[in-house]
This record gives C-alpha cells, sequence and structure tokens, in this order.
C-alpha cells in the first residue's frame, strides 16, 4: 500500500540570494536571471517518489527576503518541518544575516518537545566563487544546521542533494508531524524511484 506524506519546508534568507530561483530550478526545471522580488510569500509543489510505497508532497514555502523585520513570519513558518536557509555567497551580509533567520525560526516553530526544525544551509551562487569549507562546516555545527551545501541555481548544482538531506532527516525525525494528504488534483513536477542519499556536514560542499 503506498503512503503518502505532506511535508512544508521553507525556504528563507535575505533579498535576492536567489531563494526563488532555486525553487523554479527544482521543481520546474528552468532558470532566469530576471525574476522579480518575492512579495509576502510564494509557494512551489515538488513531488518525490521515495522507494517503492511512499510519495511525499513537499510543499516549499518561499518567504520574502524582507519578511523578516515584519510579524508575519510566525503565520508563515507555521506547521513547518524543516527549511532550507539561503546566503549569497558572493555577498557577506547575507551571510551575515543567516543567524538572524535561523533564530526567528527556531523561536517561531519547533517539533515536538521543543526541538527545532532541521534547517539545510545553501551557499548559493557557488558558480560565482568558491565554498570556505572548513569555515562552514564548523559554523554548522555551532550554530544548529544539519548541514550545508554550495549551490548554483543558474548551473542546477547541488539544488536536489541538499533537497533530499533535508527530506531524509526530516523522515528519520521520528516525532515530526507527519501529516497524510489526498493527493492534489494538480502535480506541478516530481521524478521516480530516486534513491537515498546519506551526506553529512563535511561532505556537504562540491
Amino acid at each position: 500500500m503506498q503512503r503518502e506524506l505532506l511535508f512544508k519546508v521553507l525556504v528563507i534568507g535575505d533579498l535576492g540570494v536567489g531563494k526563488t530561483s532555486i525553487i523554479k530550478r527544482y521543481v520546474h526545471h528552468i532558470f532566469s536571471q530576471h525574476y522579480r522580488a518575492t512579495i509576502g510569500v510564494d509557494f512551489a509543489l515538488k513531488v518525490l517518489q521515495w522507494g517503492h510505497n511512499i510519495v511525499i508532497r513537499l510543499q516549499l514555502w518561499d518567504i520574502a527576503g524582507q519578511e523578516r523585520y515584519g510579524n508575519m513570519t510566525r503565520v508563515y513558518y507555521r506547521e513547518a518541518v524543516g527549511a532550507l536557509v539561503v546566503f549569497d555567497i558572493t555577498r557577506a551580509s547575507t551571510f551575515d544575516a543567516v543567524l538572524k533567520w535561523k533564530d526567528d525560526l527556531d523561536s517561531k516553530v519547533t517539533l515536538n518537545h521543543g526541538r527545532p526544525i532541521p534547517a539545510v544551509l545553501l551557499a548559493n551562487k557557488a558558480d560565482q566563487a568558491t565554498c570556505q569549507q572548513p569555515k562552514l562546516d564548523a559554523f554548522c555545527r555551532e550554530n544548529g544546521f544539519i548541514g550545508w551545501f554550495g549551490t548554483s541555481a543558474k548551473d542546477n548544482t547541488n539544488i536536489e542533494e541538499a533537497t533530499r538531506f533535508l527530506v531524509e532527516h526530516i523522515l528519520n525525525n521520528e516525532e515530526s508531524p507527519l501529516t497524510e494528504r489526498e493527493p492534489p488534483s494538480l502535480v506541478l513536477s516530481g521524478y521516480a524511484n530516486a534513491t537515498k542519499q546519506h551526506l553529512n556536514c563535511s561532505s556537504c560542499s562540491k
């Protein structure tokens, strides 16, 4: 019997770091350098066939970069079970903001017993610079990220890997809220029979 799970995953980070580009590449397999800035929140759906009997529907919430300064993030974050926190590797200020986003996230949404939801750090626009792996390894360990990936929406680098890494942690979180839903009438994207990948923080960058 096939089981269907719905996971709400947040994609957060400062304005212009490439959140929308990452989601468009992941869900629709397209890239453009001319996306308009997200206002408020946008949504996308990705369908994963996980093994032989589990279908995972990822509801990706693209949170506008300026929303951390408002009061709506508590509403947007509600019932999320994982997050991708994005910064632009070519703009130091966006990395400086990562902990503010993580603190905002941890203060407004938790799993059962108050545990933080799993969060993966994405060093985006990696096609334009070289990731500093030792620095980010330590940063992940010290600040509660489960791992990090150097990503590029332009080159389609590590986006699927990062998302699968996050989903694997969500599934392994036995007490995270797994919610079954009827399949939606419209499936935006999907791929079948993907293989689980076991990665850790020290091997996320390529």
